[in-house]
């Protein structure tokens, strides 16, 4: 029944069933994550590192109802172009984009779900969603966290998102049995900073390493994904002290406009974008670019 509504690119159905590696990749980050053009620029750039490889990119979204499995060129440039105008897709609204034959950018879980269908277990992102800094009165929780108890994707990413509460999002992540591990690092990474005050579960210091972790993890059927934190390149790293203060100032105004919900992280990154002279967005498409790099290796390897 599924196939009714699922198109798989040809070049990805291709390598899939000759048991070739390929590397999810999710568009929230071209509509939400950065402003037009960049983010065009930046979705093409981030495909061909993952093809320089010798991987091949499998870029996910929904277009006109249809859930996409890799994307052509124009298919990117149509969803850059269209920005935050596009609905920012997880779990929840998957069927109703189905249904209503609608665009949308698939989140970390929405793309964790098209992955794990189409039978990719290597996805590479910016960073994870998790735990708003609000959420003991508000409860607002990210569907990605769920999503990685359940799906069996590895996720590599530069940590949780610095605008959320790492602490938490770690606690929850804990409880729901998914690990965290620092590559090449005993710390995790806050996104646009490489240390966040906090520690990861394991480190492991070779694509080989984590590659065996997730043929071992579910060979024996521990249902869920595994967050590889790939700390931003040491030249993009911005100070931590400085990027709490934007962040601080940033969540008051967030506050003062009302804005809750899905829309909380994209208007976030846009503030500290802003705050930040644009150093920020700087830090985050280095850090897409340098994630697609390990994410590439480590589909090598599984795939071996």
């Amino acid at each position: 029944m599924l196939e009714k509504y699922l198109d798989i690119h040809p070049e990805v159905q291709k390598a899939l069933q000759a048991g070739k590696p390929v590397v999810a990749l999710e568009s929230t980050i071209i509509t939400h994550g950065m402003p037009y053009p960049q983010n065009l620029e930046t979705a093409l750039k981030v495909e061909q590192i993952v093809r320089t490889s010798g991987v091949i990119p499998a870029t996910m979204a929904i277009l006109h109802g249809r859930l996409k499995v890799g994307l052509a060129p124009e298919e990117i440039e149509y969803l850059a172009k269209l920005g935050r105008d596009v609905v920012k897709t997880s779990r929840r609204d998957i069927p109703f984009m189905i249904a209503m034959q609608s665009d949308g950018a698939t989140t970390v879980a929405a793309t964790m779900i098209l992955a794990s269908i189409a039978g990719i277990r290597v996805f590479s992102t910016g960073g994870i969603g998790g735990v708003h800094r609000a959420a003991p009165e508000t409860f607002d929780i990210s569907a990605d966290l769920q999503e990685l108890a359940k799906t069996d994707v590895a996720v590599v990413c530069a940590g949780v998102k610095s605008v959320l509460d790492i602490g938490l999002t770690l606690e929850y992540l804990e409880t729901q049995g998914v690990p965290v591990v620092g590559y090449q690092t005993s710390r995790l990474p806050a996104f646009y900073t490489r240390d966040s005050g906090y520690g990861v579960d394991y480190q492991l210091d070779s694509p080989e390493e984590i590659a065996q972790v997730m043929k071992v993890k579910w060979e024996m059927g521990l249902k869920g994904g595994i967050v590889v934190a790939n700390p931003v390149p040491e030249d993009y790293s911005m100070d931590k002290s400085l990027m709490d203060e934007v962040i601080a100032e940033a969540i008051i105004e967030m506050e003062q406009a009302g804005v809750t919900g899905k829309e909380t992280t994209p208007l976030l990154l846009a503030k500290v974008a802003e705050k930040s002279a644009g150093e920020s967005l700087n830090s985050n498409i280095a850090l897409v670019f340098n994630n697609a790099r390990l994410a590439a290796q480590i589909a090598i390897s599984y795939a071996k």
